[in-house]
């Protein structure tokens, strides 16, 4: 399949996650949702490895789960019902990568979304699990009934990143109308 047509910010942020995670490593999926980024995730680790996935919505754990088991790796994730906040009383060990979805469940409750509050929490923990040289992928959703508020938190605190020990890449889609999403990748320097 040829993959140099797809511009959605899921393949865009995929292909850049590809360089930082090994058969064998750890992930966290700190936003479920219907299963995407869980069995890009599961396949990257490989058969070796382990991604924990989060989320509070029962449905989007069990999309999720179908989805793994269609893809014949559901060993391969916990899914864990809670929110992303939490994931440091969950996740033990070093992850190589933690994914963010943020907004709702696509097909969802449009009032069931991510949180300036508690997705700025998230970032932090998944800051504190990550190993040096992992990245943390943020897809941020500001447009319509979502977000601003979550967008401005977080890139605001994001600015203020130690430089000698993270590296924050902000992408932006320039000329798309809208308010598109926003690729956000956050580099463990040491």
């Amino acid at each position: 399949m040829d993959t140099r047509r797809k511009y959605q910010i899921t393949e865009y942020c995929h292909r850049f996650l590809s360089e930082y995670i090994s058969e064998g490593d750890i992930c966290i999926d700190a936003t479920a949702g219907n299963g995407s980024d869980t069995e890009f995730l599961c396949r990257m680790v490989g058969e070796t490895g382990k991604v924990y996935a989060f989320d509070i919505q029962r449905q989007a754990l069990e999309n999720t789960r179908e989805k793994l088991e269609r893809a014949g790796f559901p060993e391969r994730a916990e899914l864990i019902c809670s929110g992303h906040e939490r994931m440091a009383e969950h996740v033990a060990e070093e992850a190589a990568a933690v994914v963010f979805n943020l907004g709702y469940l696509p097909g969802g409750d449009h009032a069931l979304a991510t949180k300036a509050e508690t997705s700025l929490e998230a970032v932090k923990a998944a800051m504190t699990l990550l190993k040096p040289g992992g990245v943390i992928s943020l897809c941020i959703y500001s447009g319509g009934d979502t977000g601003y508020e979550e967008r401005d938190v977080l890139l605001g605190w994001l600015k203020d990143a130690d430089p000698r020990k993270w590296l924050v890449i902000v992408n932006s889609y320039h000329n798309r109308k809208n308010d598109p999403p926003l690729p956000v990748f956050i580099l463990r320097l040491e």
